[in-house]
């Protein structure tokens, strides 16, 4: 972080890095990459059934003035002039998904977020509709799998289920748009002229877009039955869009755009055909750069793009492996079951014991993502015994964290054909040194850390001070500054790991198919559901009042 700074000082450039835990804003200088200051709020999650997972888009709005404004109080203390802001880049949450009013600028319905589960039903709806049931099925077009995860088959809940959605379309006043569309519209005007667009990397994990044509599928849009007039236009990763609005940095352009994990590709320089990061957050997620051709995954990867750094720029994609719940297990560790304050404390538990002692964690709370796809799995604990204390119980969880990156990266290996030598990751947890120690030793490669974590907020204020007109940061390799680095060897033999790893997938397959979507009485299952178990019950209870009434005339 930068100390008081009282001479003139070269351009700067601020990120909107707006996650599912929470919202901040960074601002980095453009010529050296290095950050001057931040601000940080956290998010609400919402939970008001099991498997659904809400956000309140107007809170995530809120989130965002307030760390731009609070970031531009630090940078006056420090005596930056914020006139030195010349371009603002967003990178957000990828497939949560918005649908607001555009006359009045309010949402239509909480921001459904992208571990959220209530579409299982309506997955296996339109899975009927698919020849032979296959969740594949669009692949081709989109690199993706028919799953929860993805912005459509939220998008076709709303509109099954919520009437003032369908109303506002009915009525062409609905906008639908995942977290960078939403801010964006927000940030440029609003209802009073916003800009309605996303960039090519959010519109890529909505399973609404041809990702070799670069367009919103007709097709698809038809399946899905989404009428495409609520759609956002699709732009470049890096293009000035619009001005903001209102606040501290009125006027300066908003230029950059990326998902959060295409802004982590572009900030860890992953470049070249080959490059890959994992970043570890909320979930975790490796992605690696596949050049200007789409790789299919035949080892349950996703195709994804990767970026497009302008207008008339190419195109670059990448295999991504997607794992739902990372970071959110020690979230869950400290908020569900309180035995831990914060997650420095996990740490420090895990450290206190070195050891899972045989206790596995598969932490499916929101089924299983790559390479399984599999809603049906649920969380578990196994290999508990009377030893096992809260300590093992933080280390497995941090080990779990391990293992699902051990197998996306078993499958990316397999799909490319070159095993990676290296890892290099980022992201919050990254700060947790067991974490990596214990990734190094589970992949049997070393684990690489830049010392400066932020890469997602790096990555998406590089697109905005790399776009045309703005033309303040260079994305010429030679012009990149030296990033310095952590670096975490293997230190167990590789049969350990291979035995430990044996054992962990051996937990995954006891965590799938525990639900199914069969309706339940208020969200649990009644015992009289069962009408045999429910005349036992009840001729039981006549027995024993009945012996009551015998014995007490006895007396």
């Amino acid at each position: 972080m930068a100390e008081a700074w009282g001479g003139a000082m070269g351009p700067l450039v601020g990120a909107i890095d707006q996650g599912t835990s929470s919202t901040r804003f960074l601002v980095f200088n453009a010529k050296t990459a290095e950050l001057l200051s931040y601000h940080q709020v956290e998010i609400q999650q919402k939970f008001p059934k099991e498997g659904w997972v809400e956000q309140d888009p107007k809170e995530i709005l809120q989130s965002v003035y307030e760390c731009v404004e609070k970031t531009c109080e630090k940078l006056k203390q420090l005596n930056v002039d914020i006139a030195s802001i010349k371009a603002v880049g967003v990178c957000n949450q990828r497939e949560t998904t918005v649908v607001w009013d555009k006359r009045t600028g309010e949402p239509l319905y909480n921001a459904l977020v992208w571990l959220d589960l209530r579409t299982q039903s309506t997955v296996e709806r339109l899975l009927k509709k698919i020849p032979g049931h296959n969740k594949s099925f669009f692949k081709n077009k989109t690199g993706l799998p028919l799953s929860t995860y993805f912005s459509a088959v939220k998008l076709c809940w709303l509109l099954d289920n919520v009437k003032e959605v369908r109303q506002a379309v009915q009525e062409r006043r609905a906008l639908f748009g995942t977290i960078d569309t939403w801010l964006i519209w927000s940030l440029t005007g609003g209802k009073n002229g916003g800009v309605h667009c996303t960039d090519v990397t959010n519109a890529s994990r909505t399973m609404l877009f041809n990702i070799h044509s670069l367009e919103w599928d007709t097709e698809l849009c038809k399946f899905f039955g989404i009428p495409m007039e609520i759609l956002p236009k699709v732009r470049s990763s890096s293009e000035i869009y619009g001005l903001m609005s209102s606040g501290a940095l009125t006027g300066v352009p908003i230029s950059g755009c990326l998902g959060d994990q295409s802004a982590a590709l572009v900030g860890q320089m992953c470049f070249k055909d080959g490059q890959a990061k994992n970043t570890y957050g909320t979930g975790c997620f490796l992605l690696c750069n596949t050049g200007q051709k789409p790789a299919i995954s035949e080892h349950g990867l996703l195709t994804t793009v990767a970026y497009k750094m302008g207008r008339d720029k190419p195109v670059y994609y990448a295999l991504e492996g997607s794992v739902a719940i990372a970071g959110a297990v020690v979230r869950w560790l400290r908020d569900n079951l309180g035995i831990a304050k914060s997650s420095s404390e996990v740490e420090k538990l895990a450290a206190e014991v070195g050891t899972s002692y045989g206790c596995y964690f598969v932490p499916a709370f929101s089924g299983l993502y790559a390479p399984y796809w599999e809603p049906s799995a649920r969380g578990i604990i196994c290999g508990l015994t009377q030893f096992t204390n809260k300590n093992h119980i933080a280390f497995a969880a941090l080990e779990a964290v391990c293992f699902q990156t051990r197998e996306i990266l078993d499958a990316m290996n397999k799909d490319c054909g070159i095993p990676l030598r290296q890892l290099q990751v980022d992201g919050g947890m990254t700060n947790n040194k067991i974490l990596m120690q214990l990734q190094a030793d589970i992949l049997c490669i070393p684990v690489v850390k830049p010392s400066m974590p932020e890469t997602t907020a790096l990555g998406a204020a590089m697109a905005a001070g790399a776009a045309e007109g703005v033309g303040v940061w260079s994305l010429n390799p030679a012009d990149f500054t030296a990033v310095t680095s952590e670096r975490f060897e293997p230190q167990i033999n590789p049969e350990e790991s291979e035995y430990r790893y044996t054992r962990w997938k051996k937990a995954v397959q006891k965590s799938m198919g525990w639900e199914t979507t069969e309706p339940q009485v208020d969200g649990e299952t009644s015992i009289f559901c069962s009408l045999p178990l429910g005349f036992f019950i009840m001729n039981s209870l006549l027995m024993l009042i009945g012996a009551k009434y015998i014995s007490g005339n006895c007396k």
